[in-house]
């Protein structure tokens, strides 16, 4: 297996945009790839807008952004990231999608290269079915926002080999993070003991326990936590949380993780949080 140097990344989202700048930051030459490459210049001008403001609050120098910079290439060519010695996608969290996908890299990436997942909940192991080399599949679930979040999930399907999982963990490490290794269940360890906690702030709310804003102070002042139950929803994307909640209860059928009706209505009708300007709180 060869050291990690080149690293592709797949996904302009806020994610994609987010490991580009840590592993960029961390030394690493990144090809990020989109549907377009009007997408991807989006993104790297993102980045940019994001240096610019932390060389205005003494944070970062010109010097340092102009190597940050330097190091990130954007393209909507996926054959981009073919020498690349670890990929790592952060596409919509839709397992077909993502199958298909890695069904490409298998064709595309070099045979020594890993390829990995930056899911929060799907199962790695179908990922790594699809490719003729599932002992090099793993899953590497960064945070958002992931410059500022210090956990990184290492996820250990039962088809990766110890080789991938030492890369992973220890490219993690290199990047600043803290990494646990994690075997391959629905939500890993942080989704799936924070997803039946939100949930159940929104059942409570359904109840007439408390108003949203009530409870978000209270868990706030009471737990220490940085932000609110709904606060977070809003911030992680109601669909994104429905989507997480659904894969939780499909894999251990447990009433925590019933996804509460109110939730499921808001994303049916598009209010999904801050990225829509409307959730439970209108931004």
């Amino acid at each position: 297996m060869a050291e990690i140097k080149r690293v592709g990344v797949l996904g302009s989202g806020i994610m994609g945009s987010g490991l580009a700048e840590v592993m960029a930051r961390s030394g690493y030459d990144v090809v990020v790839r989109s549907r377009s490459q009007a997408s991807a210049d989006a993104m790297v001008a993102s980045i940019d807008k994001g240096l610019t403001k932390a060389i205005e609050r003494g944070k970062a120098t010109e010097e340092e952004k102009a190597t940050i910079l330097g190091r990130i290439t954007a393209t909507d060519h996926l054959g981009r990231v073919a020498d690349c010695d670890l990929v790592i996608e952060s596409v919509v969290e839709d397992l077909a999608v993502k199958k298909a996908l890695f069904a490409e890299l298998e064709e595309i990436v070099k045979p020594e290269g890993i390829l990995a997942t930056n899911t929060s909940t799907l199962p790695v192991v179908e990922l790594a079915m699809v490719t003729k080399r599932p002992s090099q599949v793993c899953g590497i679930h960064f945070f958002n926002p992931a410059p500022a979040m210090k956990l990184v999930e290492v996820i250990r399907p039962i088809t990766a080999s110890d080789d991938t999982i030492a890369a992973a963990m220890a490219f993690a490490t290199s990047c600043g993070k803290d990494a646990v290794e994690v075997q391959d269940r629905a939500g890993f360890v942080v989704n799936a003991l924070l997803f039946p906690y939100l949930n159940n702030a929104v059942r409570m709310w359904e109840m007439g326990t408390a108003s949203m804003e009530s409870i978000d102070t209270a868990m706030k002042g009471g737990c220490n936590f940085p932000m609110g139950p709904f606060a977070l929803l809003d911030l992680v994307g109601l669909d994104t949380s429905l989507a997480i909640l659904d894969a939780l209860y499909t894999e251990f059928r447990d009433p925590n993780y019933a996804a509460v009706s109110t939730l499921r209505r808001m994303v049916a009708a598009g209010h999904l949080g801050r990225k829509t300007k409307r959730g439970f709180y209108t931004y």
